[in-house]
């Protein structure tokens, strides 16, 4: 009988650990053809979220090989009427290569090299540690057309806080990244992978298309890699059509799996796509 596996994905508490050490890899030139822009910011006034259900909810999902998982109708309804995604439902075989970023731990250059081999695009969700300390790879990431998204400056759990701080969270990092980066930020992910009503409407009002995924499964565990044949058939087997993948970049599994999935896909028919594609025409 087929087996359906709940789980409930969170993004790693990793996240808020300091930034490692790691190979470095000088970037070739300034990144200067980026198309990631500045968001546009809104004057926001705080009160007027205060109709709007904060509860946190937890991106819980039933996965199912082969198909797109099975979410409540209302979280979908919620984040999709807030601008974000979590899958592409226009149709056709489209992948999307989304990694989380708290910490480095010396497997993103692999990945990157494995991303500009099969020549696929990702998007990287950076916490504020990881863009001030992992410059390098910062900008490996932008020269090789690659989209640096928003995981908030501390990693924290955004219904938690007051929208004032939610945007010093979110909106300081983007500024950051155009300071040190010449590029803003326009797609954000949540912190642990919780949300609310307010801060979806929050952040859609801030510019910030919110990510979240139809894919996960749990690599961010450093102490418990189980090797790039169980990555492998962890995503390969859960592949679907307008799939939004979130992997971990800390996973020695992912970064040893990450061409043979990419050929698996293709194979398969399956195109990589950027996160720009969800917002086209």
């Amino acid at each position: 009988m087929k087996k359906i596996l709940t789980i409930m994905i969170c993004a790693a508490l990793l996240c808020s650990c300091a930034a490692q050490p790691n190979t470095k890899t000088e970037p070739t030139s300034k990144p200067e053809a980026i198309e990631t822009e500045q968001p546009v910011k809104k004057e926001i006034n705080e009160d007027a979220y205060d109709g709007l259900d904060n509860n946190g909810t937890g991106w819980g999902l039933v996965r199912k090989k082969g198909e797109p998982p099975e979410i409540p109708v209302e979280q979908q309804r919620v984040l999709e009427e807030n601008g974000g995604f979590y899958i592409d439902k226009r149709g056709g075989k489209n992948l999307y290569l989304t990694f989380d970023e708290g910490y480095e731990n010396g497997f993103t250059d692999d990945i990157l090299d494995t991303l500009k081999e099969k020549q696929v695009p990702a998007a990287f969700f950076v916490t504020g540690p990881y863009l001030e300390g992992q410059g390098d790879l910062i900008r490996r990431m932008l020269d090789e057309g690659h989209i640096v998204g928003n995981h908030t400056i501390n990693h924290v759990n955004l219904p938690k806080q007051s929208i004032s701080v939610m945007r010093d969270e979110v909106d300081g990092l983007s500024e950051r990244c155009m300071e040190l980066y010449g590029t803003g930020m326009k797609y954000m992910r949540p912190p642990e992978g919780e949300y609310s009503e307010r801060t979806l409407a929050a952040a859609r009002d801030m510019g910030y298309a919110t990510i979240m995924w139809s894919f996960a499964y749990k690599d961010w565990d450093v102490n418990c890699q189980q090797g790039a044949d169980y990555a492998y058939e962890q995503v390969t087997k859960y592949l679907h059509d307008g799939a939004i993948i979130l992997l971990h970049a800390v996973s020695s599994d992912n970064a040893g799996a990450l061409g043979r999935i990419i050929d698996y896909a293709r194979e398969n028919g399956y195109t990589f796509r950027s996160l720009d594609y969800l917002l086209s025409e």
